[in-house]
């Protein structure tokens, strides 16, 4: 019986050694994926609708890259809401989205001129929001990958101007936010760093064509914009110098013209050939400069014409810039 006791009691605390062991292991493992059981833990309990998937979905992710979306909850707004959850640090810069309080914001811009812009929006905040979740390790590794595509984009003065932004506005936070343009906006990268992003994407140039798409539409309305007024700065000085000389040989000619007439009223030409010939050189005069002033009226209204292209390209620049313009509440309606 002695012996029956024993075993019996050598058996509970075996029993009670794997239940400590099990629960510190159950305990270890939440801890450890305590992040990962939170995601999932919130995309199951996440209502998403068809177009707030549809767009990282048009952006090229793959279900991974979709999962850390919907863990993060996005959300569409285009209301003055939208600017109590994106901190606006520089009131004359438009912003498209955040990444806040561990969820998405993404402006809702649907005008079809910038089709695409919701979809970078939602993946550029999408890999702000795996960029938090990487260890200590991976991400000294992706940062000396982005780092090494940095290098070579610095010297691009729209990359740049980009980054001072971010410099300004998001202190410390370079590599981050690199890791999010450089994977939504640089087609061609190092195979190394293109690796890292195939975690989360099916095909990443199709995000990458997106931004190429609806950014396009800025850059193209800037460079004609940039080409109408260089032609308007051009032909206005052009203008400027040949007026000046009309002008002041229009002066000279009507000095020339009153000289005329006060010689013949004092009788002081000898000829009527010489009344004739003088009378002759200033009517030929009065025609020259008759065609260069219609020169110079032909070359003033395609300056204006110039001018008009270019207010008009700025007030489409403007109508788009304030689509984009999230400090802009919508229209109220009944």
């Amino acid at each position: 019986m002695l012996m029956l006791r024993q075993n019996h009691k050598k058996t509970g605390i075996i029993s009670s050694l794997v239940i400590c062991s099990v629960l510190i292991l159950t305990a270890l493992f939440l801890i450890l994926n305590r992040q990962n059981i939170t995601d999932q833990i919130t995309v199951w309990q996440y209502h998403s609708t068809v177009e707030i998937s549809s767009l990282v979905d048009r952006a090229g992710m793959n279900d991974n890259g979709k999962f850390y979306y919907l863990a993060s909850q996005p959300k569409l707004d285009a209301t003055s809401d939208f600017n109590k959850e994106c901190d606006r640090i520089e009131n004359d810069t438009s912003i498209l989205g955040c990444y806040s309080g561990l969820r998405i914001y993404i402006y809702d811009v649907t005008d079809q001129q910038l089709d695409g812009v919701r979809e970078v929006t939602a993946t550029h905040e999408t890999l702000h929001a795996i960029y938090a979740r990487m260890s200590d390790g991976e991400k000294d590794q992706v940062d000396s990958l982005i780092e090494t595509e940095y290098n070579k984009l610095k010297n691009d003065q729209d990359f740049a101007d980009l980054m001072a932004f971010y410099a300004r506005t998001e202190p410390g936070q370079r590599d981050n936010e690199l890791h999010s343009i450089i994977g939504t906006e640089v087609a061609a990268i190092s195979p190394e760093l293109e690796a890292h992003y195939s975690k989360y994407f099916t095909n990443r140039q199709k995000v990458v064509s997106l931004n190429a798409k609806y950014s396009g539409t800025f850059k193209q309305l800037k460079s004609r914009a940039d080409e109408l007024l260089k032609q308007y700065n051009s032909l206005s000085a052009d203008i400027l110098v040949r007026l000046d000389r009309y002008n002041a040989d229009v002066a000279v000619w009507n000095n020339d013209v009153a000289s005329f007439k006060q010689k013949f009223e004092n009788r002081e030409f000898t000829s009527q050939v010489q009344i004739d010939s003088q009378l002759a050189s200033l009517n030929i005069r009065s025609e020259n400069l008759t065609a260069v002033r219609k020169i110079l009226e032909s070359d003033i209204n395609k300056r204006n014409a110039i001018l008009d292209a270019y207010n008009s390209i700025a007030t489409e620049s403007k109508k788009l810039y304030n689509i984009i313009n999230s400090t802009l509440a919508p229209a109220p309606s009944v």
